[in-house]
């Protein structure tokens, strides 16, 4: 089972940028669609960016044209560019595949405000 570990979470000022890593235990080769999730305070769990391969891109319309998802199979990584962030992109951010079926790393939180 491949197991997961996000980081690079933080608090920033609105208009800020981050970047999130996501280090997978084992190869994510096989893994077609990875993806970011968030979760903000007293909200469900939701998708925000996917990634096919390391082509194919789909993103939430709250966050299209600010966030970049990306993957580097010889690293076993996915990476989230996130700019022009907003407080309601406050949430904990979980990486996973698509549909969700490796365990749910601890996410990484991140928190925007002034």
């Amino acid at each position: 089972q491949v197991q997961v570990v996000e980081s690079g979470g933080g608090s920033v000022q609105p208009g800020g940028s981050l970047r999130l890593s996501c280090a997978a235990s084992t190869s994510i080769l096989s893994v077609k669609v990875m993806g970011w999730f968030r979760q903000a305070p007293g909200k469900q769990r939701e998708l925000v960016a996917t990634i096919l391969d390391g082509t194919a891109t789909t993103y939430a319309d709250s966050v299209k044209g600010r966030f970049t998802i990306s993957r580097d199979n010889a690293k076993n990584a996915v990476y989230l560019q996130m700019s022009s962030l907003k407080p309601e992109d406050t949430a904990v951010y979980y990486c996973n595949a698509v549909p969700a079926r490796l365990s749910w790393g601890q996410g990484t939180q991140v928190t925007v405000s002034s």
